[in-house]
């Protein structure tokens, strides 16, 4: 037994726990993905306050960093480091991206929604979900079922529905296939799609979540517009 706390009334209490070979399984799938992408990786914990629970993440991290990572990072030019979830808050805001951000569970909850609607929309947000070896993986987009959207196209209006976060899901499942098969066409078809969906956006070509990011007065297209301009410009690139 533990005594936590002697409550003197009614009150509520939390108990948070996790298994080592968990907490080092999460450093390798991080530490695999960073490598696979030519990333630094950061991970973010509240070791100040949380000095047992946090502290074993951050000394987990460095001990599978500096067992099985060191080398292959050093190679590649890229590191691994430990920062407060405050500093790196803070740093997530003003870096321009590029860098793996390993967080606990809740933190990740959050801060993926910060960063996505932050730097653009939740409709750009995926999920690639990766196993502590890489060679199993899950592709979703991260955003929810947008009802509200649903309930017009039922009632046959038109809507502005970002697709994006739903195509990368299916290149990034596609282009992992690609890699495991060693079937580089179909990695190079992944690649293409994602770029054409960045560089249609960047054209001037977009929905209305992202539209109304740049004016409320700026044009946008619906849905169906949009996947037009990109099976065209995918036409485009793949010819």
């Amino acid at each position: 037994e533990y005594e936590v706390f002697d409550f003197p009334g009614s009150g509520i209490g939390m108990a948070m726990y996790n298994l080592d070979e968990s907490i080092r399984g999460f450093a390798r799938a991080c530490m695999n993905y960073g490598l696979s992408r030519g990333w630094p990786v950061y991970l973010s914990t509240k070791n100040t306050i949380l000095k047992a629970y946090d502290g074993r993440f951050k000394d987990l991290f460095q001990e599978v960093f500096e067992a099985e990572f060191a080398a292959a990072f050093k190679e590649k030019g890229i590191t691994y480091e430990h920062r407060l979830i405050d500093d790196m808050v803070a740093c997530a805001l003003k870096w321009s991206g590029g860098f793996v951000w390993a967080c606990k569970n809740y933190d990740g909850d959050v801060q993926s929604d910060t960063v996505a609607q932050g730097f653009g929309s939740l409709g750009l947000m995926t999920s690639v979900l990766m196993t502590p070896d890489g060679k199993t993986i899950e592709a979703e987009a991260a955003h929810g079922t947008v009802t509200r959207h649903y309930r017009q196209h039922q009632r046959g209006e038109q809507t502005s529905t970002n697709p994006i976060a739903s195509i990368f899901a299916w290149t990034r499942g596609l282009k992992f296939r690609g890699q495991f098969d060693n079937t580089p066409d179909v990695v190079r078809f992944a690649e293409t799609l994602e770029r054409v969906c960045v560089e249609t956006v960047e054209a001037g070509d977009m929905t209305k979540d992202l539209a109304l990011l740049i004016s409320k007065d700026h044009p946008w297209l619906t849905t169906t517009q949009f996947l037009a301009k990109l099976d065209e410009n995918l036409k485009a690139a793949m010819a």
